[in-house]
């Protein structure tokens, strides 16, 4: 998944990115409401976080905007107000969730894997193409009854292929949704990437089960 963090705490915003990069989630963060805004309409996300009170644009503005615009990315909006006029306004503007501040990372974490589930991409907990079952909530991917042993990023790799079976996934998908915007690209990380999990679906069981398609990209096909 891909993640942007919009919340001017330091030490929360740090936190929250840290415990999203650690369940192999890609994050861009910021701690300002016209940049936040700017990361939400120049690529694309499976969930924001997003505080109210932020310097530049309030978080209700960039909510509002993002929707006005078509945007409809989950949104989980953050805020020390906690009174139920202040969540109804926040949902009234387009919000997916409300969490008051101060709040539990687990909670949030968990409260972010929901939303993703309602996105646009494909989000069941466990995915399953044929032998290949890919659990999302635990991270953990097995054919039949062998449990690969994956990196963080090859895990990464294998979701979004195993979100859409049997189509073309391209590199240039592959990178916005695996990598953050702090990433520098490299023309043959993600075929390197791509080669290794391959190679761990064969040990496992399954040869041949991500093709090449010339030009285009990489397809999951078990069947």
């Amino acid at each position: 998944m891909r993640i942007l963090v919009v919340e001017d705490h330091a030490v929360l915003r740090e936190a929250v990115v840290s415990a999203l990069r650690e369940v192999g989630c890609a994050v861009d963060a910021s701690g300002d409401g016209n940049e936040g805004l700017w990361f939400a309409t120049s690529f694309s996300y499976d969930a924001i976080i997003l505080d109210i009170m932020l310097p530049g644009l309030d978080g209700l503005a960039v909510l509002r905007r993002l929707r006005a615009d078509g945007k409809q990315v989950p949104v989980l909006l953050l805020t020390a107000r906690d009174a139920v006029e202040d969540r109804v306004v926040g949902l009234d503007a387009g919000a997916d969730d409300y969490l008051v501040k101060p709040c539990a990372v687990p909670e949030l974490l968990a409260r972010v894997r929901s939303l993703a589930r309602r996105g646009s991409f494909r989000r069941e907990p466990v995915l399953r193409c044929g032998r290949l079952s890919v659990d999302t909530a635990a991270r953990r991917a097995a054919v039949d009854a062998t449990t690969m042993v994956l990196t963080v990023r090859e895990f990464a790799i294998l979701e979004v292929l195993a979100q859409r079976p049997g189509e073309v996934v391209a590199r240039t998908d592959l990178w916005e949704r695996c990598y953050d915007a702090e990433a520098e690209p490299n023309s043959n990380v993600i075929d390197v990437y791509v080669g290794y999990v391959r190679r761990k679906l064969a040990k496992a069981g399954l040869s041949d089960a991500i093709r090449t398609v010339r030009g285009a990209g990489y397809v999951l096909a078990v069947g």
